[in-house]
């Protein structure tokens, strides 16, 4: 739930943080969604990778993803195209579409993430990687 005293008020420290299905050197805080705020449409999430962290291929049926970038630099690939994002990037992943995301270089990467509607990391809502190439 949200702290303070406005329910629509999120600080992310106080956020537990968890590692995503797919993902390696990835710690995620939930920030805005159904069990936070009650959003209902969206979800935004802050994801802290690791250098050499990535999410690996996969798609989000029914989901769409946006990625901006706050530090760090990243590798996005999907629909068969790769691009180097930086601070001040945003990328969009349609929904169903397989992607990938990889942190390059020896900094970290802090990005947030918007799904909508909320993912909710919800395993039954994601197709891993040989799942996603169909």
């Amino acid at each position: 739930m949200a702290s303070g005293g406005c329910p629509f008020v999120v600080r992310a420290g106080t956020m537990e943080p968890y590692q995503p299905a797919n993902h390696a050197g990835t710690r995620n805080r939930r920030l805005i969604g159904p069990d936070t705020v009650g959003a209902r449409m969206l979800e935004v999430v802050l994801g802290e990778l690791e250098p050499g962290g990535e999410a690996r291929r996969h798609a989000h049926p029914g989901i769409e993803q946006v990625c901006f970038m706050l530090e760090g630099r990243a590798r996005v690939e999907c629909d068969g195209r790769e691009e180097e994002i930086g601070p001040g990037d945003a990328c969009f992943f349609p929904a169903d579409k397989p992607h990938r995301f990889t942190v390059i270089g020896d900094r970290p990467v802090k990005v947030l993430v918007i799904y909508a509607p909320p993912y909710g990391e919800d395993r039954a809502r994601v197709r891993l990687a040989e799942e996603a190439v169909s």
